[in-house]
């Protein structure tokens, strides 16, 4: 984990982010410049990020230089689609010799290549260095939150849930299959669980309403839940000194396994259990860490500090939620194909009418810079940036190849036109049009931004442990 009071290591961080960035787009755009080499196009401009340059310098008549919107780039290319209005770049004095459809086709199609190949380098890395899995394996439920979808629907700690929707689960989070994704991405009014109990024979259904968080509305919309979490051990990290624990005798790395004869799951479930018992005497059975078990009586009592506390028994718990941090070692091919996978899942999310997924759930430059910046805060994140790389890239060769103006998928689009009808498009009413759509973009990309940036305010903030002091 990195040191975060250390301003040089922050510095470095943000550097990374930085550069990451300009590399992805530097590649893509090196695609278009060396295709337009190859096909002896006249190269006016190559550019990282869009606006006026604030460094630029002119080699072999080719002006290379870093804009001053920091979002893109672009290699301006007059016998392309007219793009002066949207790069800002002049007319040319004098018509330019045309060129082919076939040549448009290939410089329009060499950006995603490159971009392919680039996640394709990065999934080689991955599969040589590895990444971790970064999985929640278990699909038992440690807890139901009161009052909650998931328990108005009669699920239970201890259950199992084997399908949701009809769509089997792997894992509780983590993955597209697992349970936290497929609420999360379920459509519909209803989610309907298959889940296995203990002592019932057969697996069953429950149907499940669901809810989202609340948020303030320049941020994103809460995605669903249904008030679940998985099974964890409830295993004892520290007791407060003259705490009712510490009285029983628990010691770090008892785990409690039961509570009045009913089975745990999680800490969470123990704590709801103390508090649905008004916080009377209860008898817990408890295995310390040899495995040898026994019985003590438990009386939360009412802690001089923090003020206003309700009855505890002094008890840090061990967090547990056994997420397997594995490092694993995909093949590129499989790693291509799942991020393609989960841009898929993604658009059709954010398409189907009955779909809780949005548009503000995308994610501008400024919420990627962040993910990034997270990432590389915790332990092994360069491999995490590296595999993030493989979905990054993949996600931008296909999205400019959709058939959308002033995207690479537009351009080929006004070729395969061209070649049809024997001439090129009018060139005032295609930049009228790729104006419109270069404006549409990039109010998107405000949208996104704008939530990005307010997803960092105003949100609730979570529940900490806190150390009691008992008298």
């Amino acid at each position: 984990m990195f040191d975060l009071t250390s301003l040089p290591k922050v510095a470095l961080l943000i550097f990374v982010v930085v550069m990451s960035f300009n590399i992805i787009i530097f590649v893509h755009e090196l695609g278009h410049f060396w295709a337009a080499k190859w096909r002896g196009l006249q190269i006016d401009r190559f550019q990282i990020w869009f606006g006026k340059p604030i460094w630029s310098k002119t080699v072999n008549g080719v002006q290379y230089g870093l804009g001053w919107i920091p979002a893109g780039g672009f290699v301006a290319l007059p016998q392309m689609a007219p793009m002066e209005s949207i790069e800002g770049g002049t007319k040319p004095d004098q018509p330019l010799p045309p060129i082919t459809p076939l040549d448009k086709i290939i410089v329009a199609f060499a950006g995603p290549l490159f971009s392919f190949l680039l996640a394709l380098l990065a999934a080689t890395v991955v599969w040589k260095i590895g990444k971790p899995k970064d999985f929640v394996p278990e699909t038992r439920i440690g807890y139901v939150a009161p009052a909650s979808p998931a328990e108005k629907a009669g699920m239970l700690p201890g259950d199992t849930v084997i399908a949701i929707n009809g769509k089997p689960v792997k894992g509780f989070a983590g993955s597209l299959n697992s349970i936290t994704e497929q609420v999360i991405l379920s459509r519909g009014k209803e989610i309907v669980f298959t889940v296995a109990r203990p002592g019932v024979a057969e697996p069953f259904k429950l149907t499940s309403g669901f809810e989202t968080e609340k948020t303030q509305w320049f941020q994103r919309r809460g995605m669903r839940q249904v008030g679940l979490m998985p099974s964890s051990p409830a295993i004892v990290g520290s007791t407060s000194l003259n705490s009712p624990a510490a009285d029983a005798g628990l010691v770090k790395g008892d785990r409690i396994v039961s509570v009045d004869g009913t089975r745990i799951y999680g800490p969470e479930q123990f704590s709801l259990y103390l508090k649905n018992r008004n916080w009377q005497t209860v008898l817990v059975g408890v295995e310390n860490a040899s495995g040898q078990t026994r019985e003590v009586s438990l009386t939360p009592e009412k802690p001089l500090q923090p003020a206003n506390s309700t009855p505890k028994i002094g008890v840090l718990w061990e967090n547990t939620k056994e997420v397997d941090t594995r490092i694993v070692h995909p093949g590129p091919i499989q790693q291509v194909k799942e991020s393609l996978h989960s841009m898929w899942i993604t658009i059709t999310s954010v398409i189907a009418p009955d779909s809780n997924i949005g548009v503000d759930h995308l994610s501008g430059p400024v919420g990627i810079a962040k993910m990034q910046y997270q990432l590389l805060q915790t332990e092994n994140g360069m491999q995490r940036i590296i595999a993030f790389f493989v979905l990054f890239n993949v996600n931008l060769a296909v999205l400019n190849m959709l058939p959308f103006p002033v995207l690479d998928g537009g351009h080929i689009t006004l070729a395969l036109l061209e070649k049809i009808s024997g001439r090129p498009v009018k060139a005032k009413p295609l930049e009228i049009i790729q104006t419109v759509c270069a404006l549409g973009l990039i109010s998107l990309m405000l949208f996104v931004t704008s939530k990005d940036i307010g997803d960092s305010f105003g949100g609730s903030s979570a529940e900490k442990n806190v150390e009691v002091v008992f008298p």
